[in-house]
């Protein structure tokens, strides 16, 4: 019996792992592809400097990839305080949870750097749908799906109620108009197009089918309630 209960574990390690693992190498090749662009902003970064770090892409990029040990070490310590209480689904929940704001936020910080003129250029809106795939190319359209990619891959793994597409569907596309809005409203000197959010949302999708297989149903128990021990007999 205690082979058997042995050898059923190893499959659920292995499903608590392989998403991590997933996370962790993707975030590897990364470093790899973009390793000479990053180090041009690392000594303003390591020197704390705003202009030219937090305020390029390179920059903030590097510092993403350099919280990244500081998200794993919070999942752990999330997983391990759930599973203590005894918590279901512990290492599942904590890494949707940091995966969503360590994916999510560095887009969005992306998505609200101001143009070459805030504040002084008028807010321009494209309302006509595919007008501006074109004019975004391909690089355009890859960083536009991974804005919310993040939340679209883990909000269904957190949370049963947003486990099926149209409704990653509607939370890219609602998140990706609040950004559009904030865009138009702060004059950023950046066009609030309906293309970015429709790319967005697609992204967010895509994203969701990647982690299909790790969703939560609605008929399994409540992830957040740690279950009682069973009653001893006699």
């Amino acid at each position: 019996m205690k082979h058997n209960a042995a050898t059923a574990a190893q499959p659920r390690r292995t499903r608590r792992i392989l998403p991590l693992s997933l996370v962790v190498t993707g975030m590897a090749c990364a470093v790899f592809v973009v390793r000479g662009p990053l180090m041009m902003s690392a000594p303003r970064c390591m020197a704390g400097q705003w202009h030219g770090c937090y305020d390029t892409f390179n920059g903030v990029v590097l510092m993403t990839l350099v919280a990244l040990p500081l998200a794993v070490l919070v999942v752990w310590a999330l997983a391990r305080r759930r599973r203590a209480a005894g918590v279901t689904w512990a290492w599942r929940m904590s890494l949707a949870e940091v995966g969503m704001v360590h994916g999510t936020v560095p887009f969005l910080w992306l998505t609200m750097m101001p143009g070459a003129a805030p504040g002084i250029a008028p807010a321009r809106v494209s309302l006509v749908p595919l007008r501006d795939l074109v004019a975004m190319g391909s690089l355009g359209i890859v960083g536009n799906l991974l804005v919310f990619a993040s939340l679209g891959f883990f909000a269904p793994m957190r949370f049963a109620a947003l486990a099926s597409l149209p409704r990653i569907l509607a939370l890219g596309a609602g998140c990706s108009v609040l950004v559009e809005t904030a865009q138009y409203v702060l004059q950023l000197d950046r066009v609030s197009s309906v293309d970015d959010v429709l790319v967005n949302a697609a992204g967010a999708v895509l994203a969701a089918l990647a982690s299909r297989r790790w969703w939560r149903t609605t008929a399994e128990a409540p992830a957040d309630r740690p279950h009682p021990a069973p009653a001893q007999a006699g």
